[in-house]
């Protein structure tokens, strides 16, 4: 073993002399608040920081040599310690994502889906990987059809009568194959080296943080037709301690993910696409009644594209291409561009500042025009033709402005009740000492994927699948060999076609709202990339037309928002996504740009206060 993994498993050998339970119980909880009787704790107020925004979670992080910023950081620090043995950002960002897969088990894993924005400092160049998963050979809409499932009318949105759960909503996993496309076009490291540190994780064990343990609940995933009413035992055995939900503080192990890592160690991807893990994973499908095959697998391909691009207010935003649904932020941000002078002679966003209910309707009825398009064209581009150059045309934002009521919410389609699953997510953001910089998105899609589990092998089955449409009429409904219109959002920010800025945050339908949202905080309203992610948030639900609003902000503007005609809802920060992203500043000081590392310049990170990250520098 490496040093890292030395040092990691005499750690975690002196934390195992306490068994699981006893650890679990020794001292106060870790969710205080979450339980009743409430610890007094619960009824303090919030201390203030004495610089800047008093409410700011934490400064940002700043370093010259390498950065990475994760949701989990057992993670972050692992993608550091790669880049200090010799790595890369992109080296950095595999071995982040390959211990989240692990200690965040519920968002993201080997099973699942990649899409990364990589930026390459010594070509100058910006690399687009799409490595999201195309459904199976049997995934006909007859094949759906004759099993029950049918467009659903009151879902006109992506997903509309597919199960969400379950073998049906499987789609080929791309996230193996674009880690080992990554390693071998950008990086420094192999599979042995950028896996070590998950591997001890997954052997040794570690102890589950606290925002993830609220979350680490397996949904119903069996059986095939009328889905879902029960566990996958399979999941049970992997995912929980003794059959038992986990909580927050205790040791957990999954010897069988080791496994597999340590497969892709010895064969690369080829061990998961054509040797035994693809069995396995074949094995699992056909005896659930899926109709995913070898040669499904053996033929998967990621494929580099174009980002969607667009520029706001002099910043080149760089953002996922269909059948990713980063492209909405894009369109959100020119329509917000075009239209404010409209709706609001002589302000702009920044004047009307984010205590203003106006500021929220305008935002808001941006995202509305961007998502009626979203949801109207975006689909496989290999399948149909999205319309993208017009869709992120200036003039088409212009187009646009008339179609909405500066004081007044406006519908977004037909009345319903219907609301897509949120699903969820990894983002992680990473910058090394040569400049390159990446902007990552992992996931399994809804928490725990499918909710199915390969046997022997850890892997989670991600359900993807499930935001495909089984309306006949609609370009995103399901076929062969197609990939499903696609929550995931990465981001990527140029300034005169120097890097700034990454930008992520997850979330399901949040993303490319959340997007948006994040980067008005910086360009307009001038805020650090932590204090963007610090902000409160809202979150719109399309289909069913509902604006959901963290608490505070709820409190602010909420009644006002409300009179206006939207239908308001508070929630709490699990509803709004989570964010990561780093910001590149040019220096001219030699000995403030950290000359040795051939860096002119410095990073800075934001990792969200309400996921259970860090980010991390040296």
């Amino acid at each position: 073993m490496g040093n890292f993994a030395i040092r990691i498993s005499a750690l975690i050998g002196v934390a195992l002399t306490v068994s699981s339970h006893a650890l679990a119980q020794a001292g106060p909880p870790l969710s205080v608040c979450n339980t009743q009787p409430q610890a007094a704790a619960c009824t303090a107020v919030r201390g203030d920081r004495a610089d800047g925004w008093v409410a700011q979670s934490r400064a940002e992080v700043m370093a010259s040599h390498g950065i990475v910023t994760t949701s989990q950081p057992l993670a972050a620090q692992a993608g550091l310690q790669v880049m200090m043995n010799g790595g890369n950002a992109i080296d950095a960002a595999v071995a982040s994502a390959a211990v989240l897969s692990l200690v965040e088990p519920m968002n993201t894993g080997v099973g699942g889906d990649l899409f990364a924005i990589v930026y390459v400092a010594k070509e100058k160049k910006l690399y687009t990987l799409n490595a999201s998963g195309m459904a199976p050979s049997g995934a006909t809409l007859k094949r759906f059809n004759a099993l029950g499932y049918h467009a659903d009318p009151e879902n006109w949105g992506p997903g509309s009568g597919m199960p969400r759960h379950g073998i049906l909503t499987v789609t080929v996993p791309g996230t193996v194959w674009g880690w080992d496309e990554l390693l071998r076009r950008f990086g420094r490291k192999t599979f042995k080296e950028v896996l070590a540190p998950a591997i001890d994780y997954a052997e040794n064990g570690f102890p589950i943080s606290q925002r993830i343990g609220n979350d680490w609940h397996l949904p119903n995933a069996l059986p095939l037709q009328r889905c879902c009413t029960e566990p996958d035992p399979d999941s049970v055995k992997t995912w929980y301690i003794d059959g038992k939900l986990p909580v927050a503080g205790q040791i957990y192990r999954n010897p069988d993910l080791a496994r597999t890592l340590r497969l892709l160690q010895e064969g690369g991807r080829d061990a998961f696409y054509k040797g035994e893990i693809a069995r396995a994973i074949i094995a699992k499908s056909q005896s659930l009644g899926g109709s995913m095959t070898m040669d499904d697998l053996a033929n998967y391909r990621g494929e580099f594209v174009e980002a969607a691009t667009s520029n706001y207010r002099g910043y080149d935003v760089f953002e996922l291409p269909p059948p990713s649904q980063a492209w909405a932020a894009n369109e959100m941000l020119n329509v917000l561009e075009a239209c404010v002078p409209r709706w609001a002679p002589g302000q702009t966003l920044a004047s009307l500042g984010p205590r203003d209910p106006k500021y929220w309707h305008l935002v808001v009825e941006a995202k509305k025009l961007a998502y009626r398009d979203l949801y109207a064209f975006n689909a496989d581009p290999n399948f149909v033709k999205v319309p993208i150059d017009k869709l992120l045309s200036k003039s088409y934002a212009a187009s646009l402005c008339d179609k909405v009521n500066p004081d007044k919410a406006s519908p977004t389609g037909p009345r319903s009740t219907a609301d897509l699953a949120l699903g969820d997510t990894i983002v992680l953001s990473t910058g090394d000492s040569e400049g390159n910089m990446v902007s990552w998105v992992n996931s399994n899609f809804a928490g725990f994927g499918s909710g199915l589990t390969v046997p022997g092998y850890g892997i989670l089955l991600h359900n993807r699948g499930a935001l495909f449409s089984l309306e006949p009429k609609s370009p995103n409904v399901i076929a062969p060999h197609k990939r499903p219109f696609n929550t995931l959002a990465a981001g990527f920010v140029m300034k005169d076609k120097a890097p700034l800025m990454t930008i992520t945050l997850m979330g399901g339908d949040m993303q490319a709202q959340g997007h948006a949202q994040a980067l008005v905080n910086i360009l307009d309203l001038g805020a650090n990339v932590q204090l963007a992610t610090d902000m409160a948030r809202f979150r719109h639900a399309q289909v069913p037309n509902k604006l959901e609003m963290e608490s505070e902000l709820y409190k602010l503007v909420g009644a006002r928002l409300q009179e206006m005609g939207h239908a308001v809802e508070q929630v709490n920060g699990s509803r709004v996504g989570g964010y990561q992203s780093i910001m590149f500043v040019p220096t001219t000081t030699p000995a403030a740009s950290g000359a040795s590392t051939g860096l002119a310049g410095y990073y800075r990170a934001g990792s969200d206060h309400r996921k259970d990250g860090q980010a991390v520098g040296w």
